[in-house]
Parts: C-alpha cells; structure tokens; sequence
C-alpha cells in the first residue's frame, strides 16, 4: 500500500487512539489526506493548535449517528479507521440507548457510507470485552463486530472491504487504570475491585501500529487479535505505588475478573502468526487460502489475560507508561515511579 496516494480519515479522531493515529500517521505515512471526524469542535481544535495540523489535514465536524454527515465526509476517501465509540463500561451501563445509538447505529451508517461511498478498506475498532461480554458495551461491540464482517458480503462485487481489530486495555489512555493509580498514589491509597483480576495491556503506539499493519493485510472479514502480554491489578498497583494501602472494594457490575481475546469457539476458525492471530469468517464467501501461510490452532484453543504466557513485569510497565505518556505530567510521574521502584 503506498499510503502517499490514500485518503484516510479517522472517526473519533480527537480521542486518545485517534490523537496517536493522526500523529504517526503525519510523521511516518505522509497520506495525500488525513481527515479527522469527531463531533467536539473544542478538542479538534486543540489538536490543530497543538500541531496536528498541515496542508493534508483537515477537521471535519460530525457525529457517527449522522448517516449523511458520514457520506458527505467519506467522499474521496480510501482508507477508513473508525474508532468513535462509547466505551466507559459504566457510562454505557447508565446510558444504554446512548451505547446502542453510537456503537451499534454509528457502525451501521459507517459501513452504509463507506459502501456507498466506494470506501476501499475500513479497520474498526474492537475490545476484549466483545468476547463473551457481560456488559453493555462488550455487547455493542460484539454486535458491531459481526456487522462489519458481514458488511463484505453487503460490498458483493465492489471493491470495499471491512475488517475488525480487537486488543486489551491501553496504556495511558482517558480512564485507564494507570493514570488513575497514579492520582491515587499521592493520597497514600490504592482502590482494587478484586485483587485477583488480570488484563491484557497495549500502548497507543502498538494499537495504532498494528492497525496500520491490518489495514495493510487485510482481505476483508478478518478480526485481528495481537499477541499481547498480561498483568494483574493487584501488581499493577504495586508497581505502581509500591508505599501505599490497597482497598479492595468489590468487583463493579459489568466487570470480569479475566478477559478474552480469542474464546474457544472462535479459535475453530481462527489462525496464527507469530505476533497475531486471525480470526477468519465463518461464511461461505470467504477463502481460506487468504491466510494459508498461518499455523491452525490446537483443539480448544483459549486466550485469556489469566492463562497467557506473556506477562508483564513492573519494568515492562515502566516502559510501556513511558512510551505511553500523554501529558508531561505523565512522564514526570513515571520518573518519580522508577526512582521509588
């Protein structure tokens, strides 16, 4: 793919993947056009101002439940990331027909817009929490998973293609764990739901590279899954505020002690790569030769951040939260984590 000739755009760019995408995406790729979608006119223009901006970029105002707003964006355009998402379990929880309205109908008028539209690929974002959800939000996911892997068959002959990336929690993103120790950190006390609860862990960098990558291989109906390592909570905060009192204080509804990446079934039709695996379509339109050079999987095959044989230490944490600071308050804070460690 020669990404000097794409037109790109991003829904949800003014969020913490779309920020890192819109970045590496101008330092390294140099696309004919990056185009940022998002309805928080005060965020694009941070972005602008803070100097994500330049003769290739441009903002564009607009919702996902906004099926017109979408294909007036989508014209021109080649390459689609769509990463615009309610995705605060609890929000979701409280405000489940908000939940539905973007993750489930802001997903349908993306595929309906890039179809119409003659979009070539779109990448959509996914969570472990799709796998086997118990919340609302995994369950907005999953629904939209199998809309854009069924949405190839809604393409037929035309050349737009649809496929899923789905990995754990990131690092150093808005309401991720991390930070949120870190604040707590300065009061003396850690809060835990449940001691016993693990997560696979990404940085921005790595879901914004290895989104590159898939849209690069994709041939349509994938859901990409990477190889990522696992912590627990309770090291986490450890490593992170290894001075302080940790309050367990119960597990909160919708929350798992564990996440899945690749459940059992899906691993029927699932295969690997040395740093992925790809869950291939159970449809009679795709071909299995599309990934013939991955190995199959064993029989009852499960990834899960409880049984993974990566793991990640307190170091391995340090730098991931360094790669991953958002803010130079961030960075300052992981300083003061290394030399406490």
């Amino acid at each position: 793919m020669n990404w000097s000739e794409e037109v790109v755009l991003v829904t949800g760019g003014t969020g913490s993947f779309g920020k890192k995408f819109v970045e590496i995406m101008l330092r390294e790729f140099g696309p004919r056009k990056l185009i940022i979608f998002s309805r928080d006119e005060l965020k694009q223009h941070e972005m602008r101002t803070s100097g994500l901006d330049g003769p290739s970029v441009r903002y564009f105002l607009g919702d996902v439940r906004d099926e017109k707003r979408l294909e007036r964006a989508f014209a021109g355009v080649t390459i689609v990331v769509h990463a615009a998402a309610l995705k605060q379990v609890p929000a979701c929880e409280y405000n489940p027909f908000e939940a539905i309205q973007t993750n489930i109908n802001g997903g349908k008028n993306v595929i309906e817009a890039a179809i119409n539209c003659g979009v070539r690929r779109v990448a959509a974002l996914s969570t472990d929490k799709a796998v086997n959800p118990i919340n609302l939000y995994g369950a907005t996911k999953l629904c939209a998973e199998k809309m854009f892997v069924q949405a190839n068959a809604y393409a037929g002959a035309q050349d737009t293609r649809f496929a899923c990336v789905r990995y754990g929690n990131v690092v150093g993103s808005r309401g991720s764990v991390v930070p949120i120790f870190m604040e707590q950190r300065k009061r003396g006390k850690i809060t835990l739901t449940d001691p016993r609860m693990s997560r696979f862990w990404i940085t921005l960098d790595q879901g914004v590279r290895f989104v590159i990558r898939c849209l690069e291989q994709m041939h349509g109906g994938e859901i990409f899954v990477p190889k990522i390592p696992s912590m627990k909570l309770l090291n986490m905060a450890q490593a992170v505020a290894p001075d302080c009192q940790i309050e367990s204080i119960g597990i909160r509804p919708g929350e798992k002690l564990h996440e899945v990446l690749l459940s059992e079934d899906e691993s029927r039709n699932a295969v690997e790569m040395d740093d992925m695996f790809v869950i291939q379509p159970a449809h009679n339109w795709w071909k299995k030769e599309n990934w013939q050079k991955a190995r199959p999987l064993p029989e009852n095959f499960r990834y899960a951040s409880d049984t993974n044989t990566e793991w990640l230490t307190a170091d391995g944490l340090y730098d991931l939260v360094e790669g991953s600071a958002p803010a130079p308050s961030l960075i300052a804070s992981n300083n003061k984590l290394r030399a406490n460690a």
